[in-house]
């Protein structure tokens, strides 16, 4: 049996009771740490808390080499931990899809996901956003341009776009909100669009999340503290959306 265990937003607390007891009772438990990370524990403290060892896995881990994972569910009972909910990267996707290929059962335990809490936060309805995008760090001479063109599209169709902000694991590096707005603001510069609004969240799902909307020269100036960022880019506003943002963010 391999079982998908989403774990929440920010720290050991956070996964539910049926999703503790599966790894309670799992012979194996994998923690897959590329895609996102619980910024408010660490692996000891998830290994003290559940009472079991906890076996890290990066990138190639998961997309290249899943076989440890396999054949440990092959054999007994494995549990595959993420931040978040358990599906939202494709790569957990394949990795069922590889597990039934050999016969496998699978399960999903879901957790809670970034994609809901910042609705809950900011106040944006949540059927009114369109594709989410990444902004990644620029590499050199390599600067994509996809997260203008996804925002874009979307506010021409009056749409809320969710903007992930990257993540380097292995140097311990995490966007802010004052580095995607500055990344941005070059790319629809460069492009010959304008966003007109921002809003920043930090720390979803810990005891002080910090959620703030403006422009882009408010997002710079405005101290979001520590990670994990995420931003919106918002269409128009509805009159409910604008009046959430002004109790609950600060906008003006």
């Amino acid at each position: 049996m391999l079982t998908f265990i989403g774990l929440g937003l920010c720290d050991e607390y956070d996964v539910s009771v049926r999703g503790l007891e599966a790894i309670r009772a799992a012979d194996a438990v994998f923690l897959e740490v590329y895609t996102s990370v619980l910024t408010g524990t660490t692996i000891p403290r998830l290994e003290e808390y559940y009472g079991k060892k906890i076996t890290p896995l990066y990138r190639e881990d998961v997309e290249l080499h899943p076989e440890p994972v396999l054949d440990a569910a092959a054999k007994g009972d494995a549990v595959f931990l993420t931040a978040g909910d358990s599906m939202v990267a494709t790569t957990h996707a394949d990795i069922r899809i590889r597990a039934a290929e050999r016969g496998i059962q699978t399960r999903i335990i879901h957790g809670a996901s970034i994609t809901t809490a910042v609705c809950g936060l900011c106040g944006l309805q949540n059927y009114r956003f369109g594709k989410s995008v990444s902004v990644p760090f620029p590499y050199g001479k390599w600067f994509p341009m996809t997260p203008i063109e996804v925002i874009s599209a979307n506010l021409a169709q009056n749409l809320h776009t969710l903007v992930f902000l990257d993540i380097q694991k292995d140097k311990e590096r995490y966007m802010h909100v004052s580095e995607a707005v500055d990344l941005l603001e070059e790319q629809a510069a460069r492009a010959g669009v304008r966003i007109p609004l921002y809003v920043g969240i930090a720390r979803a799902g810990s005891a002080t999340p910090v959620v703030h909307a403006g422009d882009a020269e408010e997002m710079r100036r405005f101290a979001f503290g520590d990670p994990l960022h995420i931003m919106v880019v918002p269409g128009e506003l509805h009159d409910i959306e604008r009046e959430y943002l002004v109790r609950f963010a600060g906008l003006c």
